[in-house]
């Protein structure tokens, strides 16, 4: 007499990949449930789409002086006034935000790559390279990042660098400001992940060094990344904003928020004219905000160490 087997209730181990998508689903869930944080994803991705779709919609796309157009206050014709030479505000913001927001962006991502690859060759190999990196690192935190930015903004004015290359020298400087911090908090939690048991049963089971950097380590400290990846840009729009703001950054016509505040640095367009001033300092301020908040709930779900 045969005895009926039922599959219905069959237990099987989940595989890693599984294991991997569940614990991402269930982060995400728990992000979902932060107000703040979804409030600044969402206002993230609204300025995104709106810096870079809005402009192809303008009437004003093409930035022609128009002399007959100057300092006018907003209007049902140009929502947020126009400037000293006629062009539309709204267009110009929109514009000066495509340019920021990749700025940031653009720096963020060559700053975390420089700083991942070297963190990690930093923490995994130690000894005479990690001396190297590491007092490298320490050099460049001896010296203020800000002083730096003007130095090199400086060197630039000086050497007459075209408007068109400025742009790609800003996010070169600013990743070379930003890679040292990455480098030194991947080097630590790769110190931390290689004394684990698992790294020492890789070790015993005589894997190569590139299976074990990236299948057993780089994921390890991949949810340190995004949330690292994910504040810096703020501070990128930031730095990017303050070169700008004193002539140093990306020069004009080439539009971004900081040197549209620049352009008004009189104390009559200040007091006259706040619709020139008033729109990219506020882009500004929320824009960094927004991507602090959603940083904040990234950190509290990905790295619950750093949570207050």
């Amino acid at each position: 007499m045969s005895i009926p087997t039922t599959t219905t209730h069959t237990a099987r181990a989940r595989s890693p990949v599984e294991a991997s998508s569940s614990l991402w689903r269930q982060s995400i869930r728990q992000l979902s449930k932060n107000k703040l944080a979804v409030s600044g994803f969402i206002f993230i991705i609204f300025m995104f789409l709106i810096c870079f779709i809005g402009p192809l919609f303008s009437p004003y796309a093409d930035n022609k002086i128009n002399p007959a157009m100057m300092h006018k206050p907003p209007s049902m014709k140009h929502w947020l006034g126009t400037d000293l030479l006629g062009r539309d505000v709204l267009t110009r913001l929109l514009q000066a935000g495509r340019i920021s927001l990749t700025v940031g962006l653009a720096s963020m991502a060559l700053s975390m790559t420089i700083g991942t690859i070297l963190g990690i060759i930093s923490g995994y190999y130690r000894g005479i390279v990690d001396q190297i990196i590491m007092r490298t690192a320490d050099l460049l935190f001896t010296i203020p990042g800000l002083p730096i930015l003007f130095i090199m903004g400086a060197l630039m004015s000086e050497w007459k660098v075209p408007t068109d290359y400025r742009l790609y020298l800003v996010m070169l400087m600013l990743s070379i400001i930003g890679w040292p911090g990455v480098a030194r908090l991947v080097r630590s939690q790769m110190l931390s992940l290689r004394e684990r048991e698992y790294m020492q049963a890789a070790v015993v089971l005589g894997l190569r060094d590139r299976r074990k950097l990236f299948h057993h380590l780089l994921p390890n400290v991949f949810p340190l990344l995004i949330v690292i990846a994910t504040l810096s840009i703020g501070g990128a729009i930031l730095s990017e904003s303050v070169l700008s703001f004193f002539g140093l950054g990306v020069m004009p016509p080439t539009p971004t928020w900081g040197n549209m505040i620049d352009a008004a640095n009189n104390v009559i367009d200040f007091e006259k004219r706040p619709w020139l001033w008033i729109p990219p300092g506020l882009a500004i301020f929320l824009t960094v905000i927004a991507i602090n908040l959603f940083g904040d709930g990234l950190r509290d779900v990905l790295d619950p160490k750093q949570k207050k």
